[in-house]
């Protein structure tokens, strides 16, 4: 019989067990549903900003392994925290291209390939499954007789379980996910005042949240190795931070935002302070130095490259959008959409479902004060790792 030890704290109105608020954090972190103002599909416009600046380290990485493993019939490919909406499939179009490309030039035919995409049961797979005729319908459009059957599987689940089967996996493609923790970290319960790291936060707060990405980031690298084939690869892309010290203001600044806009309600008798002090965000900006020791203290993996990119918090505000002109209301609103898009399942789960359109109306107020003085940025990385 294994011994379970339980560790009650409260959250909200209720006791849970330690083991219970780990499983409501998996319960309840999801992206917005259906095809809606606020849904993730409508407000993913930075991640796909992401994913078009994580190309070319894309291309190359697949080049590289094909150049090894070819000649197969079939490549298994994953894209874990797959989501829904156009992003749901930007990354599969993205490899089945390359794929298609490398194997006629070098063998004059291509693989099968099978696609994998996988999130949280919770995720909005109707639309995802619903997506695929369009899918294939541009692929025959764009490739003709040179596209080879592509076959396309849901697979519910947490990436911080097993997903596949043993040494059967190519290819795996994370992005905008590995940030999520698998849970609240143990120890925060002292984080009063704030709903993640910030300047005022405790030092074991850093700590607590620290360990916990150590360990999600580990279990995550240990059990892709059992699944992946010698000399498979991963790109795996994900919101860090720029310096060591986790009070950085590329780290903190947006959540320090929304907690002042609950706190705002706070004020008005529409949330009840002691549900700010119990609520922290299951997320983790990592330095790039915890990454790579992380890496190379797992050893499934050699380490081939990290690449750090910034992007700004208003997704209109690329490189690629040349006739962007800075306005703090719309860029406000842009963000605070944004973040909505994939807050909201675990804000009304705690606060509940009345108060998430007047704490966005207080958040968009608060983004467009900040913008003005300060452009804060999005750290991301792109990691690539090789198979041992």
């Amino acid at each position: 019989m294994h011994h379970i030890s339980l560790l009650y704290i409260r959250w909200g109105d209720t006791m849970r067990s330690s083991r219970q608020i780990a499983m409501a954090s998996v319960n309840v972190l999801c992206m917005n549903p259906r095809d809606r103002d606020i849904s993730y599909a409508n407000n993913s416009s930075l991640q796909k900003n992401v994913l078009l600046k994580t190309r070319p380290f894309l291309e190359d990485t697949i080049k590289d392994m094909l150049s090894k493993i070819l000649p197969v019939t079939c490549i298994k490919v994953a894209d874990l925290g797959c989501a829904s909406g156009s992003n749901a499939f930007f990354p599969t179009y993205e490899i089945m291209d390359i794929i298609t490309r490398v194997c006629q030039q070098l063998y004059r035919e291509s693989p099968e390939l099978q696609v994998f995409l996988n999130d949280l049961p919770q995720n909005d797979f109707n639309t995802v499954f619903r997506s695929v005729p369009g899918f294939n319908a541009k692929l025959k459009k764009d490739k003709g007789d040179l596209r080879r059957p592509c076959f396309i599987v849901g697979v519910p689940g947490s990436f911080y379980e097993r997903l596949f089967p043993n040494r059967s996996m190519h290819f795996i493609h994370s992005s905008y996910s590995l940030h999520w923790l698998s849970k609240v970290p143990r120890g925060v319960e002292n984080n009063k005042g704030n709903i993640y790291m910030s300047k005022s936060s405790p030092t074991d707060v850093f700590k607590a949240y620290s360990e916990q990405f150590r360990m999600d980031f580990s279990k995550f690298l240990r059990l892709r190795s059992e699944e992946m084939i010698d000399g498979g690869r991963m790109l795996l892309s994900l919101i860090g931070r720029s310096i060591s010290d986790p009070t950085s203001n590329d780290c903190c600044s947006l959540w320090d935002l929304l907690t002042k806009s609950l706190f705002d309600l706070v004020a008005k008798g529409l949330v009840q302070e002691s549900d700010v002090d119990s609520f922290n965000i299951p997320f983790y900006n990592p330095c790039k130095e915890e990454v790579r020791e992380i890496i190379e203290n797992e050893r499934s993996f050699n380490l081939d490259q990290i690449e750090v990119f910034a992007e700004n918090w208003d997704f209109e505000d690329n490189n690629y959008n040349t006739k962007f002109v800075f306005e703090k209301n719309r860029s406000a609103q842009n963000v605070a959409k944004t973040i909505r898009a994939v807050t909201e399942s675990m804000l009304a789960s705690h606060f509940g479902e009345n108060i998430i359109d007047d704490l966005f109306t207080r958040y968009t107020q608060h983004v467009s004060e900040h913008l003005p003085r300060e452009k804060t940025k999005f750290i991301n990385f792109v990691i690539l790792v090789t198979m041992k």
